[in-house]
């Protein structure tokens, strides 16, 4: 059975390689609409169409048994929509919000997330439902995520760039220290050790991959075939970079 993996980018692939760990048995397609990245930058109503055409194509080609959305700025659009357009299953990722308030000591709670993320009315709604009794800073970063791709592609990373998007995280209020901050962005967990080591003080970073990837494994329809064929990745922009190919091809991925 096949299983599409929908991002903007290359971040989504921390919730595949979850995915692929929980769920081996299952072929994997991983769709990149990198030729729209970033989609924090787009009108609402524009890239819903643009993201749901695009979802008309994949499904007709793959025909897969469920959708998973590896991206916060777009399931925080998307979700309602493609449920109602298609009959399989809809996985979303959205900020860990809940647990992150369940987990919290000091009830100071940071959303590290895209501006688009950090705008949205939906994550506004799960601090209202999950976490009204708890202080949530939300943290909307511009570069962050191009500097994960960096990172993870060539292991370069620039500490000032790192901390300035990360600073506003931390809160110290009559000793009341910030100990979650919520990985709102599937790229954000390729640079987890680099926010360890330039924090002022340790906090949880929340990497909410692994449960996205149970709940997938939850949804999935029982039965069906094995598949003993490869995963393949593919690129709205066309055939990514070399450094990107052979980072997907040591990944276990097809481009194609």
């Amino acid at each position: 059975m096949t299983i599409l993996v929908f991002d903007s980018g290359i971040g989504g692939l921390t919730v595949l390689r979850e995915a692929r760990v929980i769920m081996p048995e299952h072929r994997f397609v991983y769709f990149a609409d990198d030729a729209a990245f970033p989609y924090g930058d787009w009108e609402e109503g524009a890239l819903v169409e643009r993201m749901l055409g695009v979802f008309d194509g994949l499904i007709q080609t793959y025909n897969p048994v469920m959708i998973m959305v590896a991206c916060n700025t777009a399931s925080t659009l998307i979700l309602p929509h493609l449920r109602k357009r298609f009959s399989i299953p809809i996985v979303g990722t959205v900020p860990a919000i809940k647990p992150a308030a369940e987990r919290t000591a000091s009830g100071q709670v940071s959303v590290l997330a895209t501006p688009g993320t950090v705008q949205r009315d939906y994550t506004r709604s799960l601090i209202a439902e999950f976490a009204s009794q708890v202080n949530v800073r939300l943290v909307g970063s511009e570069n962050l995520a191009a500097i994960a791709d960096r990172f993870m592609l060539t292991g370069e990373v620039d500490d000032a760039a790192v901390r300035a998007e990360i600073n506003e995280c931390f809160v110290d209020r009559l000793g009341a220290r910030t100990d979650v901050v919520v990985l709102a962005c599937t790229h954000y967990p390729f640079l987890t050790n680099v926010f360890r080591r330039l924090a002022p003080w340790p906090v949880d970073w929340l990497n909410p991959a692994e449960a996205i990837a149970r709940h997938a494994q939850n949804l999935l329809p029982r039965g069906g075939l094995v598949q003993d064929v490869q995963d393949i990745a593919q690129f709205s922009a066309g055939p990514p970079k070399p450094e990107l190919r052979r980072f997907l091809s040591g990944f276990g991925m097809q481009v194609v």
